[in-house]
């Protein structure tokens, strides 16, 4: 499929192909819609089998970014950008300033930062060459780790979904079923702790799992090929993609799926799946939207209270999502496409009224 017919397909708007002879760098920056205002969305660097690849990556995930921002009320549009290259050894200053140079072109069409592959120090580079970049280092006037919002977003998600399954968002008492507990997982444990939940996590790098249970000794855990055979109430994917599929969802023993991890559905039909077998799914891009959330603030200036007000918001989104899937008979991914489709319309109908420059 060519670049055209790709962009007729998902309604993108904008497509840069950025090359530096210098320096090398191969970068693409897809801008899918800003009718709610400038696209937003990360730079990711990965040494992609194919340019076809690197194309394909960048066109599905600006088109995420859109329904992410649409869906959690920011006045964004979706955008991503993706160097092809590798992150272990292509990295330079010269490199990252080039990138930058790239984004300044665009006036502001698109803001960007970390992203899988990058660190928010090599932003600091392209920093001196835009203005356009947001998540940098605190000392560079950054807004710092963004896990934290993150995760405390994803628990005000879970408590949406537990109000909507059991008629009480209390979690004292579920049993919480933890995939991943790197940075985001790990913030996450702590509020199911807290607010007594029994936890169970499981993690692909030991350590990880290590420090949670010296952190919080109620906590147990499974090999990582284990949990989906947990029983519990609630699943909460906290690490890689595609985790809801044809495998998983037979052994699933919960009621809820609800976490941080990005695109968990395989496929669209795998929503479909947990609707048929009354499994309640929050939105990935909903209820992780606290790191975003984040960054859209440093752009006012940051301030800590209101970024976390807004993320709180995550629940009242989900109920939301909830009510829509419950009164239109149809999955939650779908009500929450159409939640924010149904938003980008109506903002954008606005440009109707005439505003005097």
């Amino acid at each position: 499929m060519g670049v055209f017919e790709r962009m007729q397909r998902d309604g993108h708007e904008q497509i840069i192909f950025c090359y530096d002879k210098v320096t090398g760098l191969k970068a693409i920056i897809a801008i899918h819609d800003t009718t709610l205002g400038p696209a937003l969305g990360g730079c990711r660097m990965w040494p992609y089998d194919s340019e076809d690849a690197a194309v394909e990556d960048a066109f599905r995930l600006s088109r995420g970014m859109t329904y992410k921002s649409a869906a959690c009320g920011q006045n964004h549009g979706g955008g991503k950008a993706v160097i092809w290259g590798n992150p272990r050894t292509d990295k330079s200053e010269e490199y990252f300033r080039a990138f930058g140079r790239f984004v300044e072109t665009l006036g502001g069409r698109f803001i960007t930062g970390t992203d899988v592959g990058t660190e928010k120090t090599d932003f600091v580079w392209s920093a001196m060459e835009s203005s356009y970049l947001v998540a940098l280092p605190e000392e560079h006037g950054g807004s710092g780790d963004s896990s934290i919002i993150t995760a405390f977003g994803v628990w005000k998600g879970v408590k949406a979904s537990a109000m909507a399954t059991w008629g009480s968002d209390s979690l004292k008492g579920k049993r919480v079923a933890v995939q991943g507990v790197g940075k985001v997982g790990f913030h996450l444990v702590e509020h199911l702790v807290d607010e007594g939940a029994t936890v169970t996590v499981c993690d692909v790098v030991a350590e990880n799992v290590k420090r949670v249970k010296e952190t919080f000794p109620g906590v147990t855990s499974v090999a990582p090929e284990a949990i989906f055979d947990v029983e519990c109430d609630i699943f909460s994917p906290n690490a890689l993609g595609a985790v809801i599929n044809d495998e998983t969802i037979p052994r699933l023993k919960c009621r809820v799926v609800a976490g941080a991890a990005n695109n968990q559905l395989k496929e669209p039909r795998h929503g479909d799946q947990l609707f048929d077998r009354g499994v309640l799914y929050a939105p990935d891009y909903v209820i992780n939207a606290g790191g975003l959330i984040q960054v859209a603030d440093e752009l006012l200036g940051y301030n800590r209270d209101r970024a976390f007000r807004k993320t709180a918001q995550v629940y009242d989104r989900l109920l939301e999502i909830f009510e829509i899937s419950r009164r239109e008979r149809i999955p939650t991914y779908l009500a929450a496409d159409r939640l924010a489709e149904r938003r980008i319309a109506k903002v954008g109908a606005l440009n109707r009224i005439y505003v005097p420059e």
